[in-house]
């Protein structure tokens, strides 16, 4: 049986799940064992992708899942290769690193797995990034020191930041914008972060979202955190918007939203109130229904159209807008795949995939090409989703190689049963250890990280962290490529 070679483009948890169900399909036992080899290759100099540069500080325990992706990291057939940018120069730009061509990888693989995710953000059409509009990934990515490095926000000229968007993304921001950084201290927050929230002069957060709460996509962990903040409470919602029409069937997740947004409006009795109205310096508001339309001539006001739902459940104006004063605007409307790559569909906002393969234009499989993650569902769901998600590619690369799956299922066919597209970005016969030569350089330079180097970078952050009694202390490039030399 001929050799299955992996590059997977991208590392973070949609690869390392792919990769350790291939692995664990495989072990020590099995005849096939010493067939497999993956390597995976990120522009980002640490791997794991959102979990360590999108997940909210405060939420430690998502980052749980890192231990998984250690235990595959520690298989001698995979290898990291971290800060290598494969292909053209994609936002966010990261201008160290090693820039590699996509064709350079062919000759030294048989498989390649397009897992680059969702990096660039939605931008509202009349909002567009300013010196007062900012895409709130630029501020996840400002809290978290992506290696982009945006620029801090200018919270110590900012009293109301306006979020345009009601996901979970939304929330996040408005929680850290909010939280006493006294409690942020012990959470993976860099202490250049922590001296911006220190300065912050924000007291006011309007989460603004053109449906109604029965539509909003937070959830209802991240909404009951928000009511439960220490320090900021939440301007109560009109009786109207937070009750249903008679008749109307909610799920679970529905009711629950509403009965938390009913114990923090009027009509809760004050023992149900976590932070009654107007007893905290800092306040959050949910602002259902309502569409920015822009700013006013002066620059200090946003235009909300008023909206309603039609028989679709579609926002639509009613012709009554509205003026909202606001110093700062965080747009958070998700994300899209980057549309420079190749077999990008601008209609989806990700790559063309049919079960895990990637398309053509024409819609024909490209040979032993696949993607997995965001970058072929789309900006949805949580890590769960995506494991499942991962897993289903992994077997259909199992099943269109060796021509069966787990436990011997059938082989799986493309999407064009037999009749693949004439692209052809990786080879037949390889080298099982062989890398690009350019890649071998900059390992030797120090310039590319391999997951052992991680492992010690990783024990450098906390240990610093351990030092300022928090959880860890990033280190920006600059600092882990000494510590590598």
């Amino acid at each position: 049986m001929s050799p299955l070679k992996l590059a997977i483009i991208g590392g973070g948890p949609s690869s390392f799940y792919v990769a350790s169900r291939l692995l664990s399909l495989f072990p020590k036992d099995e005849p096939l064992f010493s067939q497999l080899r993956i390597h995976i290759y990120d522009k980002l100099w640490a791997p794991h992708g959102l979990v360590r540069y999108g997940v909210a500080p405060d939420h430690p325990e998502v980052k749980n899942c890192t231990h998984k992706f250690d235990q595959a990291a520690g298989d001698p057939r995979i290898r990291f290769f971290g800060n290598v940018q494969v292909g053209p120069q994609t936002p966010p730009a990261i201008s160290h690193a090693l820039p590699i061509s996509l064709s350079s990888l062919k000759p030294h693989y048989t498989h390649l797995l397009l897992s680059t995710g969702c990096t660039i953000p939605t931008l509202h059409p009349l909002l567009l990034p300013s010196d007062r509009v900012i895409p709130a990934l630029s501020l996840v990515h400002w809290y978290t020191q992506h290696p982009s490095r945006p620029s801090p926000p200018p919270l110590h000229k900012t009293e109301h930041v306006s979020i345009i968007g009601q996901g979970n993304v939304a929330l996040d921001v408005a929680r850290m914008l909010l939280t006493p950084p006294d409690i942020l201290e012990k959470y993976d927050v860099p202490a250049p972060v922590l001296d911006v929230l220190y300065r912050s002069a924000v007291r006011r957060v309007s989460i603004i979202g053109r449906r109604g709460p029965l539509q909003a996509a937070f959830t209802t962990k991240e909404l009951r955190e928000l009511t439960t903040l220490p320090g900021a409470s939440m301007i109560p919602l009109a009786h109207d918007v937070i009750t249903p029409a008679s008749g109307t069937k909610l799920t679970r997740q529905q009711s629950r939203i509403l009965q938390i947004l009913q114990q923090a409006s009027p009509t809760a009795t004050p023992t149900h109130v976590p932070n009654p109205p107007m007893s905290t310096k800092k306040s959050w508001s949910l602002d259902f229904f309502r569409s920015p339309t822009g700013f006013t001539a002066d620059g200090q006001h946003l235009t909300l159209a008023h909206t309603a739902l039609d028989e679709n459940s579609r926002a639509v104006p009613t012709g009554v807008s509205s003026l909202l004063r606001t110093d700062l605007v965080v747009t958070a409307l998700g994300h899209h795949t980057d549309p420079l790559l190749a077999y990008y569909d601008p209609t989806l906002g990700h790559l063309r995939t049919d079960r895990g393969r990637v398309l053509d234009t024409t819609s024909h499989a490209l040979r032993r090409v696949y993607a997995s993650g965001w970058a072929a569902t789309g900006a949805r769901g949580v890590l769960a989703a995506t494991m499942i998600d991962a897993y289903a590619v992994a077997d259909a690369i199992l099943g269109d190689h060796f021509g069966f799956g787990p436990g011997g299922g059938d082989k799986a066919v493309p999407v064009q049963g037999e009749a693949y597209s004439d692209d052809a970005l990786v080879s037949e016969d390889v080298d099982l250890e062989s890398v690009p030569r350019t890649v071998e350089q900059g390992i030797k330079e120090k310039r590319v990280v391999q997951y052992d180097q991680w492992k010690k970078i990783d024990a450098e952050e906390i240990r610093r962290g351990v030092e300022r009694g928090k959880e860890r202390e990033r280190m920006g490039w600059e600092e882990v490529h000494e510590f590598l030399r």
